[in-house]
């Protein structure tokens, strides 16, 4: 009996005769008696311009569009209803029925070559929606899905990086009643997640270290993944900030001397940052051993993070920052100064007999 045979590579789509999903390899009573098509996989999902057109699927039109897409650079060849065509050319005779649907709809499947799916495979997806088609032409597949994902993150990340910056800002200035602290917090921790996304490009987008990791490169980062790590390793990276930046406001607001306050903050606050990014980098460092990509690059970017700041961010580069600044370090307008929250003042003379 017919069967409905789904792609080699890209899942199953709904089976033309019957207009109905049809499981692997069931049988399809209305499906017309063929044999299946039969191609070599790619390895890789292509991109798949479907044409709304009332002309037949092997027109003239149809077969143009095909031959021109198989000139693109970077395709392969292209799978049409009255054939396959590289470079220009038909170079394989018809056989493809399932290209075609009942009313009129052509899919034409775009394979492309597995050096283009290393390199710039947006651009690529792009030559191909520009392509000229004798109607309306929708690209998809694994290709032009991740394109599409990728552009709409990029016309969000603006306002998503905007707000999470004003809002640690604004918090940071109630905390601290400083226009210059909020600042210097914000530019450290994006100093620190520059060491995480260069790693990111040097590990695991170029290859390097893939031995010892255990991974293939492919040449390209999930877009998804990098937002992930930003919105972990920025919120692990402000609370060490406020962890010490609080101490070194108890101190200053006690002593009223910048230099002792920040001396005295870093000595007491840095045995609990040193302890919780040791804890937390190891067991990030954990997810490293799997088997899954994602979870490596999420374990040794974010633990790089972590040790980086806990270490030459805190230790080094916050100090000199504040020396170097002295009193502009606690400086604001004076209409400003009335937002401070206020009560941090009565505890810090209990917090001291505490301490002593």
């Amino acid at each position: 009996m017919p069967r409905c045979w789904p792609s080699c590579c890209w899942p199953p789509r709904p089976c033309w005769a019957c207009a109905s999903a049809c499981p692997t390899n069931a049988p399809c009573p209305r499906a017309p008696p063929r044999a299946p098509p039969r191609r070599p996989c790619t390895g890789s999902s292509p991109p798949n311009p479907r044409t709304r057109s009332r002309s037949s699927s092997t027109g003239p039109p149809t077969r143009a569009y095909a031959a021109g897409l198989s000139r693109v650079p970077g395709v392969f060849q292209v799978d049409a209803p009255d054939g396959t065509y590289r470079d220009g050319r038909r170079t394989a005779p018809p056989g493809q029925d399932r290209l075609t649907a009942p009313d009129g709809r052509v899919r034409l499947a775009v394979v492309p070559t597995q050096q283009i799916m290393r390199g710039d495979v947006p651009a690529f997806v792009e030559r191909v929606r520009d392509t000229p088609a004798p109607a309306g032409a929708l690209v998809g597949g694994y290709p032009g899905e991740t394109t599409d994902f990728r552009s709409v993150i990029l016309d969000r990340l603006p306002l998503a990086l905007g707000l999470v910056l004003a809002a640690t800002y604004v918090i940071l200035f109630l905390m601290t009643g400083s226009l210059l602290l909020p600042l210097k917090a914000t530019v450290l921790n994006l100093l620190s997640l520059s060491v995480m996304f260069g790693c990111l490009v040097w590990v695991f987008q170029d290859g390097n270290m893939s031995g010892i990791l255990g991974f293939t490169p492919t040449g390209s980062i999930e877009p998804s993944i990098p937002v992930l790590m930003f919105c972990v390793a920025y919120g692990l990276s402000m609370d060490y900030e406020v962890f010490l930046l609080a101490r070194i406001k108890e101190e200053h607001d006690r002593t009223g001397d910048t230099r002792k306050a920040v001396g005295e903050g870093i000595r007491r606050s840095a045995p609990l940052i040193t302890a919780a990014a040791g804890i937390l980098a190891l067991s990030f460092l954990s997810y490293a051993t799997g088997g899954v990509v994602f979870l490596k690059e999420l374990g040794v970017g974010t633990a790089l993070t972590i040790l980086v700041d806990a270490t030459l961010i805190r230790v080094v580069l916050l100090p000199v920052t504040m020396r170097l600044a002295g009193r502009a370090n606690w400086w604001a307008p004076r209409p400003l100064r009335r937002l401070r929250i206020r009560g941090a003042d009565a505890p810090a003379e209990v917090l001291h007999r505490e301490y002593v």
